[in-house]
């Protein structure tokens, strides 16, 4: 009989009938034939024996035993209907958040790009040592990169993506501005990746040769739905980026939205569309390599070495003199690497690895202290089913078909659970995502539950139902019947294993409370650092004009600007403080010569006047700037400026030199410096980074003599409102703006608070995550240490009955109930801390001012633990001191 048919007969109701009917024509062909009904019986042996031995003939009899222990481990869930609710409802939560970070790792660095052949993609990467530390970098400038194609054109082709950004646009008016995400891209990009176009066509290698004359645009298939809904009369359409005008040629393959995980790319320019970046000294580029069929990596390696090396050695000629010569040898000398990029490169990557590994590492332990408890749970409830496997084993049943029915049980429970743990990684998923980082700099990921999260969860019940079901299974497998069935047990060996489990548990609690410590002290401390300004009632509107406008027109807009109703004040700057902005220089003051690295730079801010009292940073001595005031004439430092430069002096009408146009490309000659008067010196205030300290400001007239200053383009306007909401006043402020000084437009409106907490998206999300799994894994904690010690005071009642009636004091019958936990509290707590200390190494460069040795951290786990502890113990121990005596041995 074929496989497929011994299947299906284990589904068919009349497998049986037809056996018997079989089996009865025998007997009947016999009874024809003349025989006697006796002799054909005898002859022909246990019609029991002969069923069961034809029914193995034509079933599958370990599908079919497979089937009966799932109806029957049905029955038992269905039977201990809350204790099985509680086990699907523990593991489901462990699950999900296991399936949730997987669905993040996989959308951030395991998915492949839709591409043709994505294997074969490779990123270009080198090693820089600066201020003593060796950085990976992936961002070459243009010149490079067209040098590094000509080495290889033979054996590989390169492309050239630049940073995806965000722009500001328009399909019509200034009225009608709007953001988009572009990327520059070299032109063969498309069809060296084999896209094909959703509509029209698609950049070609003709439309990236000459610079400023191919203003053609593919937009991607989101964009266009989002956008345009689809609307196939999109090509041909144009609109404006600054002073530039493009027009829409195609729309890009559905699923393709670029080459960096965590953006979605919504414009695709060609790179010779970029003309103001292919320069040397703008490093925008990452570089992706397609190696030719049968080409060697090394072969390719060291052509690409020698063309960077040719071309830093030319580099390094123009840089200042002040930089270390160990760095200069270095950049020269440092080799191309070529990493496989076949799930793309991006920011977010690198941004978001060890903050996700720390998320998966969390999940992992929650997903480890749900599998004991469940393990827990079922050991117990095997020790209760020792006389049913006792009989089990009686009449035949074999170790192996025992393990099958509780392991069956258990794999019912984690198929429940799983189901349960994909739908909450459905909104869990997104969630985290959407606190990933502020609505301006959102990340986005493709979070499709396809066949791959599809087997990632089947793969994870598997290993859930084995893991917490095993033990269990093997402790019911090993029922010795002859004692099983005298009422015999050994609960100390029981008892043993719940223990050991129990400290487990109560290990990876600790572990997860220690290291959700680390990250709430870090967000606290971070969070509790102070600016130096006041960000109450602030606005921050970053605006950009049309042409290059004159400071006295910014000047006059910020003035009109004061008279509006519900503005305090209003003042202007080049950008808003704590907005990743930021611009520093060489300074030579007071017998001081830059060192050339970044740690002794000093940051600059052009701001008007005004503007120290808007943001409310105190002036401790001298004046604001004036109207008239201009760069490089005066300027207002920081009292880190202060004391770096003039130590205990007082730098008041003292100068400084600086470079005229800034930067650290420029190159400081002694023609090429300017002199700065300071005029004041004001506290020390953040500037773009709270996590670093507070670096050595000098705050510049925002009217520069310099007109490579750039800051008639963008500025960012400052405006404190009477109102406890400044947001309230963001859409008057957005229209009244442009009627102000129509070349001006407002681009984006944010509060100064929300730009300070974006510094810190990072640690409040793994705060709010940690703390979350904290309490889940503590709560998990407490309810098997719950149905441990209920288990133990159900099964030594009649014990404990026996020690009241002979007069036991309540301290000793509490001491006998918990004298086991408690070591094993003290043993796993000891080893969560130990494996928590441990893990600091890895989780250091994401802590801000905070140790592992910290009592506080140590002493918060423990105690939490403790507390957790007595809860769960309450209600068994008080269950045991009400023991009557009485009762218990009159039922015995």
């Amino acid at each position: 009989m074929s496989l497929w048919s011994r299947f299906a007969n284990v589904f068919r109701s009349r497998v049986n009938d037809d056996i018997d009917a079989e089996l009865q024509s025998h007997f009947d062909e016999a009874k024809i034939h003349g025989r006697d009904p006796l002799e054909t019986s005898c002859a022909f042996g246990s019609r029991l024996r002969a069923r069961e031995a034809v029914r193995d003939a034509i079933v599958a009899p370990w599908l079919e035993s497979l089937i009966a222990d799932a109806v029957f481990g049905m029955r038992q869930i269905l039977k201990h209907k809350t204790a099985s609710a509680a086990a699907v409802l523990s593991l489901a939560l462990g699950i999900g958040a296991c399936v949730a970070a997987f669905r993040l790792i996989d959308a951030l660095f395991l998915r492949p790009l839709p591409v043709a052949h994505p294997e074969r993609l490779y990123a270009l990467t080198f090693k820089s040592l600066s201020e003593g530390k060796i950085d990976t970098y992936e961002q070459f400038d243009y010149p490079s990169f067209r040098q590094l194609r000509a080495s290889v054109k033979d054996q590989a082709d390169l492309m050239a993506m630049s940073i995806v950004n965000r722009v500001d646009l328009t399909f019509g008016s200034d009225d009608d501005m709007e953001q988009a995400w572009r990327q520059y891209v070299s032109g063969w990009m498309f069809s060296e990746f084999g896209l094909k176009p959703a509509l029209g066509r698609l950049l070609n290698a003709s439309d990236d040769l000459t610079p400023g004359i191919s203003p053609y645009a593919v937009i991607s298939y989101d964009y266009w739905s989002r956008r345009f809904a689809k609307d196939p009369g999109v090509i041909g359409r144009r609109f404006r980026i600054g002073n530039d005008f493009f027009e829409i040629i195609g729309v890009a393959p559905e699923g393709f939205t670029g080459t960096d995980p965590g953006t979605f790319t919504d414009i695709f320019l060609p790179n010779m569309m970029n003309v103001s970046n292919i320069f040397r000294a703008w490093n925008g580029y990452r570089v992706f390599a397609i190696p030719a069929p049968g080409t060697s990596l090394d072969e390719i390696r060291e052509r690409l070495n020698a063309a960077l090396h040719s071309y830093r050695e030319e580099a390094v000629k123009s840089w200042p003199p002040e930089r270390l010569q160990k760095e200069k040898d270095f950049f020269v000398a440092a080799p191309v690497s070529v990493e496989p990029a076949a799930s793309g490169r991006s920011g977010a990557q690198g941004g978001y690895r060890r903050p996700l590994t720390i998320f998966a590492v969390l999940v992992g332990m929650v997903l480890l202290i749900a599998c004991v408890n469940v393990a827990n749970l079922m050991t117990a409830r095997a020790a209760g089913r020792s006389r049913e496997m006792a009989l089990r084993v009686s009449i035949g049943a074999g170790r192996a078909r025992l393990v099958q029915l509780v392991l069956m049980e258990s794999a019912l429970i984690a198929i429940a659970a799983s189901g349960l743990g994909v739908a909450f990684s459905w909104w869990a998923a997104p969630s985290v995502v959407a606190k990933l980082n502020p609505p301006e700099q959102a990340v986005r990921l493709s979070l499709p539950i396809d066949w791959r999260v599809l087997i990632f969860a089947l793969a994870l019940t598997f290993g859930v139902a084995i893991l917490f079901g095993l033990a269990p299974a093997l402790r019911a497998s090993s029922v010795k019947p002859a004692s099983a069935l005298k009422g015999g047990y050994d609960p100390h060996g029981r008892r043993r294993l719940m223990n050991g489990l129990i400290a487990a548990q109560v290990a990876f609690c600790s572990f997860v409370l220690f290291v959700a410590g680390l990250f709430i002290a870090t967000f606290t401390r971070m969070a509790s650092q102070p600016t130096g300004f006041s960000t109450a009632r602030l606005l921050t509107l970053e605006s950009i004009s049309r042409t290059d406008l004159s400071p006295d027109l910014w000047y006059q807009a910020t003035q009109k600007l004061r008279s509006l109703p519900g503005v305090e004040s209003a003042a202007l700057a080049q950008y808003a403080l704590m907005s990743f902005n930021a611009q520093t220089n060489y300074v030579w003051a007071n017998g001081h010569i830059p060192d050339g690295t970044w740690s002794h730079s000093t940051w600059f801010l052009g701001v008007s006047p005004g503007w120290f009292g808007t943001m409310k940073l105190e002036m401790l001595q001298g004046r604001d700037f004036r109207w008239d005031d201009e760069y490089p004439k005066v300027a207002i430092v920081n009292e880190k400026f202060a004391q770096r430069y003039f130590g205990r002096e007082n730098p008041v009408g003292r100068s400084f030199e600086t470079v005229s146009n800034g930067g650290f490309a420029a190159s400081p000659g002694r023609n090429g410096r300017i002199t700065v008067r300071i005029v004041n010196v004001v506290r020390d205030a953040r500037y773009e980074d709270m996590r670093l300290p507070i670096p050595a400001t000098a705050y510049v007239p925002f009217r520069a003599l310099d007109s490579r200053s750039g800051r008639g383009y963008r500025a960012t306007f400052l405006v404190r409102t009477k109102t406890p909401d400044p947001m309230s006043l963001a859409s008057m402020l957005r229209r009244e703006i442009p009627a102000i000084e129509p070349e001006i437009r407002v681009v984006n409106i944010v509060t100064q608070e929300e730009l300070v907490r974006s510094q810190m998206i990072r640690e409040r999300l793994l705060a709010a995550l940690s703390l979350f799994f904290a309490a889940v894994a503590l709560i998990l904690a407490a309810v098997g240490l719950y149905g441990v010690l209920n288990y133990i005071v159900l099964e030594r009642r009649r014990e404990l009955g026996i020690r009241v009636a002979l007069g036991a004091r309540a301290r000793n019958i509490v001491w006998r109930v918990t004298a086991e936990m408690c070591s094993m509290l003290i043993v796993g707590a000891a080893v969560g801390l130990a494996l928590g200390a441990a893990s600091e190494r890895y989780v250091e460069g994401m802590l801000y001012e905070v140790k592992a040795t910290e009592p506080e951290i140590l002493a918060a786990p423990a105690f939490a633990i403790l507390a957790a502890a007595l809860l769960a113990a309450l209600p068994p121990v008080l269950h045991a001191l009400r023991l009557d005596p009485s009762t218990l041995l009159r039922a015995e």
